[in-house]
């Protein structure tokens, strides 16, 4: 036997041995060098790093799930997360979200009306057709994204329950006229009390009606009862129109007719009041000196009647010798108007 010095002590090679050498010698030949080495730990350093990091927008909100199930939300900005554990999920919080019922409208923007949506009966057993839309903006991102299975859906058929409820405690008038506004907001307060306890995590911007009208069948006779109501109207403000030009004039005449009035009485009481100081004044000087005043009353007395009537002055011996006339026609023809006109 000779001496061997790789196998001083002469035993015989194992073959197991030998295959494993052989194997180990063919894994370092497929083995990247030491540089590779490097640039790949680099890449898995960097795609853990990207798949723990996230950046959430000024209008979106981050929920964090870990294996599924939300754990946490975050606000706008950088975050991090477990790389290959959890996911993130960025819904638009401040985008506004609009719901259609009672219509639809499709990719030329065309509106098509849906008699199942739309139809509802008023409180006074009429019906109408009502199209109407929902505005609303995501107010907790978890929520929405887990508590409800479909979201729009959900609140589409809640907006067509508050909808007919409001509806059915109102008059077809109010839902055609006047109340309409009242109307949008009563819906918008039930709707968002229903979601809430749904805990759809939503927040009710707006509810718009879009058209309120009666159905087909019966728009003409409804179009007579408006044209009835419109001229009902105009004839109220025709009529109210008449009140307010017709009492300011008489308000007017009336505040003229008393202050005439008022001066009249006015000049009345000032010429009563002077005839009474002339009495008196009169009065006075007849007290010192009553014959003189006495005489001179009668001659203006005499002066105001004389020349009114017709008269012939006779001396009274020539009156002796004048025959006695009575002129009887005369004095028939005064007792007419212009006679009991001079009568004292």
């Amino acid at each position: 036997m000779v001496w061997n010095p790789n196998d001083p002590w002469n035993k015989r090679s194992d073959k197991l041995d030998d295959a494993f050498k052989e194997a180990q010698s063919q894994l370092r030949g497929v083995l990247p060098s030491g540089g590779v080495k490097s640039l790949l730990l680099v890449g898995a350093v960097i795609f853990l790093i990207w798949q723990s990091t996230f950046i959430v927008a000024p209008d979106e909100e981050g929920v964090v799930k870990q294996f599924g199930a939300p754990v946490r939300t975050v606000g706008p900005g950088p975050h991090f997360k477990i790389p290959l554990v959890e996911t993130v999920l960025q819904p638009k919080v401040e985008k506004l979200h609009r719901v259609e019922v009672g219509f639809r409208t499709d990719r030329q923007g065309r509106q098509q009306m849906l008699p199942q949506e739309a139809l509802m009966l008023t409180g006074d057993m009429n019906i109408l057709a009502i199209e109407f839309i929902v505005q609303y903006k995501i107010k907790e991102a978890s929520n929405y994204l887990f508590s409800v299975a479909d979201i729009h859906d959900t609140i589409g058929k809640a907006a067509e329950a508050s909808m007919r409820e409001v509806v059915g405690k109102s008059k077809i008038d109010e839902a055609l006229t006047t109340g309409k506004a009242q109307i949008q907001q009563d819906t918008q307060v039930l709707l968002q009390a229903i979601l809430d306890q749904y805990r759809a995590g939503v927040q009710i911007a707006a509810v718009q009606l879009q058209d309120v009208a009666p159905p087909d069948a019966v728009a003409a006779a409804f179009k007579d009862v408006t044209n009835a109501k419109e001229d009902r109207e105009k004839l109220i403000n025709q009529s109210q129109g008449y009140r307010n030009d017709i009492l300011p004039k008489a308000k007017g005449e009336a505040a003229q007719m008393v202050n005439q009035a008022k001066g009249y009485a006015q000049a009345r009481l000032n010429r009563a009041q002077g005839e009474a100081n002339r009495f008196v004044a009169t009065l006075k000087e007849y007290n010192q000196a009553k014959d003189i005043i006495s005489k001179r009353l009668y001659i203006e007395t005499m002066e105001e009647i004389l020349p009114t009537i017709d008269k012939v002055i006779i001396d009274g011996k020539g009156g002796e010798r004048v025959l006695p006339y009575l002129p009887l026609d005369r004095l028939k023809a005064r007792t007419g108007p212009a006679a009991e006109e001079q009568k004292p």
